[in-house]
This record gives C-alpha cells, structure tokens and sequence, in this order.
C-alpha cells in the first residue's frame, strides 16, 4: 500500500474543488440513464432527521427526470434491513454506520438473520458528540478527568450514553476500569436533557452531548456559560482505546450546533445511505452522479441534507471500515475523487465484509442441520454462531 502523502491529499483536494466548480448549477441528471419508475428508501421513523432530510431531495429527483422516490419510514432497525436485503421492497436504506455494523457482525436481533452483505452508497447525514462541562469547570482539557474526583453524568436511559462514559472516556483518559471505578463517580440521568443540564444545574461536572440538541442552546445562556472539553484528534492512543467501546464513531472537527462547540474536537455519529452489494452498478453510480452534481438544488431543504456533500463525503471515506458500492467508486473515481489507495482498503473491508457473512450464513445452515432454534435468544444456536465467528476481526474506524 502506497503512503498517503501531502502531495496525494493536496492533488484529491483540488480534485474535489474542480468537480465541484464544474459542476451543473441546479439540478442535474443523466439523459443517457434509464432510471427506474420507482426507488423506495427506507429510512428511520417519521419524525426522525433522516426521514426529513430524504423528503427533501426526493421531489428534487423526480423534478430532474430520475426516479420517483417514495420514503418509508420504518422505526425497526431489523424490519428495514430485512426489507432491504430479504423483501427487497425497498432499495436503498438510511442506517447509522454502527446500527450496519451490528448487521454485519449479527450483533443482537440480528445474530438469527441471514446475512446479506451491503456497501455504501453516499453520505447521509451526521451526528457530533463531544463531553461539556460549565464554563467555570476546573476541568481545563479531557486529561484533567484522570486525576480523579470527577462528576460525571450517565444516561441510564441509553446504553451507548452509559458506555460512552463509563468505559470509552476512562479509556481515552488512560484509565483502566478499576481506576475509572475508584477515580469517578457517575450521576445517573433518567432523560438526554437532564444527563445534560446536570453540568449547569450543578450535579455533574461532564456530560456527554451533541451540539445540535436545543437544550445545548439553552445551557449556553446560563449563568457562566459552558465550555467543551476536547477529544484530541491527534491522539492516536486515546481514539484507539475509544474506539474499543465505541467502534463506528469517527474523529472529528465539530462544525455544527452550538456556538461553543464549532471548532472543537469530537466524535461524529454518521447515517449512510446504504444498498446490497448486489446493487445495479448503473444505478449506484447514476445515483451517487445526481447526489453531487444535485448537491445545490437538495442542500436547503433540510439541514441534514447540508450533510450530503462531497467534501464530507470524500472526509468519511478517510475513517470508514465499510464498504463502497462499485457504482459509486466508478463515480468518484471519475471525478478524481477516489484513489488506487483508497482501493486497497475499500478491497480489504469488501473481504471483511464477506468472511462476516460466509461464517453467519454457516452457522445458520449448521444450526438447522442439527435441528437447534434459529433464535437470538437461544443459546445454542449463539454457540454454534461464536464458533463459527471465532478470531473474526470487527468492524472500526480507521484512524
């Protein structure tokens, strides 16, 4: 594999300026596509972003000679997948990289699925996260958490709140467990706006939030304020014992929600647009074509749709471990925005990918050999599955 140089992020970022110059202002399509009648996208419930932002492109689709979209919203994470790899009555999904992650690795509900391997298709939206504190904290930076006497609030309503704080900021602060256990105290939150006023009503000295929530805004006019504690890019060890924990969130610079968080090192949680690998090439790279080329006339509708660029895109591509659809590195490629580098490691997650649904898909087969209950609750059958999966890497972020 060749080194990423300067000179190589230098060229693919004037390669990303020229084919966003180039671009067709307003809305774009491709006369010589047969697009489909009809494309169905799956995408979480109707008052989710996700379901929002889609609303807001897909006129814009059919306005411009493509395809008429119908969004569904289906709140059931495992129905969408099974709508869209066994039903397939639906083509494309919005799905979180960690919900496609539990997917692939048959994490949970999805341990009794057939595995069906799937790729990127474009960029959906993002999330960031980061840990806030009052603006007149002791805490100065993140590393300040590890000498102790730290209040620290939890979101007993969230198991990826609790885990977020309860293992992966230890982690990233160098503690191990029995020292996070004897160093911390954690105030427990029943809801998302009390974990995170806790840190301006007093209770807690760090809360761990996202900067586009409205109660962020509210805290942000208290008395003294509020300040983040930044995740420090650069600190490889730390973000790779984070992401121990927290396997799918992305290091980031946050360049949304509140005033106070712009600029600050995170975490970003991502939605993708995500179809089988079995896809029509055509259609993926018509697809991914209209999404830049479309970016302008789409990106007002909804603030996710924001989201959609290429340039955050072509940014997500630096840290993802899935896999990209052909159709749409055909595309990017085209426009100089895919490289023989990129290649590489989109090869080794496609074979990832496999080796996860190869053994699944086996394990299955052999359960039902020996007659033992496909079940996700049936421990039986989760012993046939751990064999088969056995020394199986995971899925994480790339840093």
């Amino acid at each position: 594999m060749k080194k990423f140089t300067l000179r190589h992020a230098t060229g693919m970022a004037l390669s990303i300026a020229a084919a966003l110059t180039l671009s067709v202002p307003g809305v774009a399509t491709s006369a010589e596509y047969d697009w489909p009648r009809l494309v169905v996208v799956g995408t979480p419930g109707t008052s989710s972003a996700s379901f929002a932002s889609t609303n807001g492109w897909a006129p814009i689709l059919k306005k411009s000679g493509g395809s008429t979209v119908r969004v569904v919203p289906e709140d059931s994470e495992t129905m969408r997948y099974r709508r869209l790899t066994q039903r397939k009555d639906i083509a494309i999904s919005s799905v979180s990289a960690s919900e496609m992650r539990f997917q692939v690795e048959g994490i949970g509900g999805y341990s009794a699925m057939q595995a069906v391997p799937q790729r990127i298709l474009w960029h959906h939206n993002d999330t960031p996260w980061g840990y806030v504190v009052a603006g007149n904290s002791k805490l100065k930076s993140i590393d300040d958490i590890a000498q102790g006497d730290v209040r620290i609030a939890k979101g007993v309503y969230s198991p990826p709140m609790v885990t977020a704080v309860s293992e992966a900021l230890p982690a990233f602060v160098g503690l191990t467990p029995e020292q996070a256990a004897e160093k911390l105290q954690y105030v427990p939150a029943g809801s998302y706006a009390e974990n995170c006023r806790s840190v301006v009503d007093g209770k807690a000295d760090v809360a761990y939030c996202s900067p586009i929530s409205s109660v962020l805004s509210e805290m942000e006019g208290a008395p003294g304020g509020i300040r983040w504690l930044a995740l420090d890019r650069g600190n490889t060890e730390g973000w790779s014992n984070y992401l121990k924990s927290r396997p799918m969130l992305i290091p980031t610079e946050i360049s949304l929600g509140v005033p106070t968080a712009r600029g600050v090192d995170g975490a970003t949680s991502n939605f993708l647009y995500a179809v089988p690998a079995e896809a029509d090439t055509d259609f993926a790279y018509n697809m991914a074509k209209w999404f830049h080329q479309s970016y302008s006339a789409y990106q007002g509708t909804h603030p996710m749709a924001a989201r959609m660029s290429l340039e955050l895109f072509r940014g997500y591509l630096d840290r993802t471990p899935l896999p990209v659809h052909e159709g749409t590195v055909k595309y990017l490629r085209e426009i100089g925005a895919w490289t023989d580098e990129d290649d590489v490691w989109n090869k080794q997650a496609i074979a990832k990918m496999d080796r996860w649904t190869k053994a699944r898909n086996a394990a299955i087969a052999e359960a039902r050999e020996k007659d033992v209950k496909v079940q996700f609750e049936n421990q039986a059958f989760l012993d046939i599955l751990d064999q088969h999966t056995e020394g199986l890497e995971g899925f994480r972020s790339r840093l």
